[in-house]
């Protein structure tokens, strides 16, 4: 009786899901229509039209999820945050889950999460074009092959970002990276012979590069950790209402110095950029053991 209900229980929330997906879609591909309008006062007004749809959009799902599957997010944060902040945000990877809890959590706190994708994305249809409207920031990588065929190569990416991510400059944005660069397991960790109890090990690289391209712009790292009790869960599990609660810590820094330069190029700034990183997850994994042993008395996310 119980897997019946919840069957149903996923069914409709899956439905409203897709609903509310394509009803928020609609005013964003319009909008995005009049973005290409080459004044900037229109561009600018249609950014904010857009990050606001796309707020509601999350909103709105949050709704759906208190109605048929809710869950209690005990949520522990160090410091303030802010929607006129420009952030970099980090976070662990388990599950799908974790980009519904994060703009959960984040929604209407900080600046609309961007992710950075790959160039080629942006001619996925009707996808692409929401996430040029949204001001997702596309990057060109070369690779190895690429640098040595063509050396003038070099550098050329960051150049690409940079312009992507020149708009960020008068608009508050928070970039999302999952550093650990897929989701964990036992099977990858034990593979990777993580040093890590709880996480995969970070990838400094495209870290470096999404800071090198921002510039200075983006000065505060949010350390976000999240820990489900019962274990990692599906999509499927979470919103036909098998999880019941997520414990999630944050984490506000000034990005440091050191985690500031050509990470291609300088030696030695990408050895102290990962010696950095490493600070960085160690604590993480300290925090997931401190959160696996005990139950927190954590702020319920309203």
């Amino acid at each position: 009786m119980g897997s019946f209900v919840s069957g149903i229980t996923g069914c409709l929330a899956f439905s409203l899901y897709t609903l509310n997906t394509l009803f928020w879609i609609v005013p964003i591909l319009i909008i995005s229509l009049f973005k290409l309008i080459p004044i900037k006062v229109i561009r600018t007004a249609c950014t904010y039209l857009i990050d606001f749809s796309a707020s509601s959009w999350i909103s709105f799902n949050g709704i759906i999820e208190k109605i048929f599957h809710p869950v209690k997010i005990n949520l522990e944060c160090e410091q303030t945050l802010s929607k006129k902040e420009w952030y970099m945000v980090i976070a662990n990877h388990q599950s799908w889950v974790d980009i519904l809890i994060l703009q959960r959590i984040l929604n209407h706190r900080i600046p609309f999460l961007k992710f950075f994708l790959k160039q080629e994305l942006i001619f996925v249809p009707v996808l692409g074009l929401a996430w040029w409207a949204l001001d997702f920031p596309f990057m060109k990588r070369y690779s190895p092959s690429q640098l040595k065929k063509n050396p003038k190569l070099k550098g050329k990416d960051i150049e690409i970002t940079k312009k992507a991510c020149s708009k960020f400059k008068t608009k508050p944005v928070s970039v999302m990276n999952f550093v650990e660069g897929t989701r964990f397991n036992k099977n990858k960790h034990t593979k990777q012979a993580s040093p890590f109890t709880h996480l995969l090990k970070p990838k400094a690289g495209g870290l470096a590069f999404a800071l090198a391209a921002m510039g200075e712009q983006i000065h505060k790292l949010v350390d976000v950790t999240i820990h489900y009790p019962e274990g990692s869960p599906t999509y499927w599990e979470y919103i036909s209402g098998k999880v019941k609660q997520v414990n999630v810590h944050i984490k506000v820094t000034d990005i440091d110095s050191k985690m500031r330069g050509d990470y291609s190029k300088d030696r030695q700034f990408k050895i102290d950029f990962q010696a950095e990183l490493n600070k960085i997850w160690k604590r993480k994994d300290e925090q997931l053991t401190i959160m696996s042993q005990q139950e927190t008395s954590n702020k319920e996310v309203r």
